[in-house]
């Protein structure tokens, strides 16, 4: 795929990928390509690596762009990639790892809000990095991502039309778990090159359904084919039941895999048979039995909500 003949990236899903690492805390690289093929096959449009679920805060800057670098070659062009670039400190190295990062092959480099304004100050000096960036970095596609750590800060409506003018942002990943928020912004980048994904489950279908261009969601690292389902199937209305029922369904599931993540979200694919192990570099505790059985009880969820839709592929993954 020539990022040159890219003039928006493909609706749809979009995983926010994890990290797998072995016992002595690197990369698991080959676990890491299986995971990367097993999001493809289960539907995704594209892919976010080097994001707060791949606990990116843990990573080593090096190791950061090796794993942009794997995911892309790997990849090899099937879907775009995009990754973060922003990681705090002096703006001119944040540029320079932005180009970085770009130079890995990515159809966006992604920026983080919280990590460009501090949370006292107003969208002017959020603005003004926005514009220092933009300047510095030729034209290399970006990308904005809202961030839950190490603050939430959310994309006003003016600083969104800022972005959609520029004409250099290209991915927007939402957090505003707000439906009047969602539709104000979707509104300001219909017919723009940005493109609007959520990665809020409850508001999924609404949003979908009000014009945003995909999802982005933490429990597309669980069962990834039941939203690309929802992205492929909400525009048939001869469906909606059944996507009704699915969001239903999803929206439910979602309190379930908030819980201990992404620690349960190594657990329930390495149910699934992805060959990832539990190892982490976030402090994070064990899965109690309880959580366990829980577990289980989800992947049984699962398998029945797969069976109602007729997804025929099975569930476990060949070890």
């Amino acid at each position: 795929m020539s990022l040159n003949n890219i003039r928006s990236l493909p609706r749809g899903l979009w995983p926010v990928m994890l990290t797998p690492f072995n016992e002595d805390q690197t990369i698991d690289y080959k676990a890491l390509e299986i995971l990367t093929d097993f999001y493809l096959e289960s539907g995704s449009s594209g892919l976010f690596v080097n994001c707060l679920s791949s606990e990116m805060y843990y990573l080593t800057p090096e190791e950061r762009l090796q794993l942009t670098d794997r995911v892309v070659n790997h990849v090899d062009g099937r879907v775009p990639v995009i990754s973060t670039g922003t990681f705090g400190g002096d703006i001119s190295e944040q540029i320079e790892f932005i180009k970085k990062i770009s130079d890995k092959g990515v159809a966006a480099v992604v920026l983080v809000t919280s990590l460009l304004a501090k949370k006292e100050e107003e969208d002017e000096r959020l603005l003004t990095r926005f514009e220092q960036i933009t300047g510095a970095t030729g034209e290399i596609r970006l990308g904005v991502y809202e961030c839950p750590t190490p603050y939430k800060r959310l994309i006003s409506p003016s600083v969104m039309k800022w972005l959609v003018d520029s004409g250099r942002f290209y991915y927007h990943k939402d957090t505003s778990c707000n439906i009047n928020d969602i539709k104000e912004k979707i509104d300001l980048t219909r017919n723009s090159n940005l493109n609007f994904y959520n990665a809020n489950t409850p508001t999924a279908l609404e949003s979908l359904r009000l014009g945003g261009d995909g999802l982005s969601p933490i429990s597309a690292n669980f069962y990834p084919e039941l939203y690309s389902y929802l992205c492929n199937h909400f525009r048939n209305e001869s469906m909606n039941s059944t996507i009704d029922y699915l969001q239903r369904m999803l929206t439910l599931l979602d309190g379930i895999t908030r819980n201990k993540y992404p620690l349960m979200a190594k657990a329930f694919l390495h149910k699934r048979g992805i060959p990832i192990k539990l190892e982490m570099r976030i402090n994070q505790e064990d899965l109690t039995y309880e959580e366990e059985r829980i577990l289980d009880s989800l992947f049984i969820t699962v398998e029945e909500i797969r069976k109602e839709l007729g997804i025929d592929k099975p569930l476990y993954v060949a070890k």
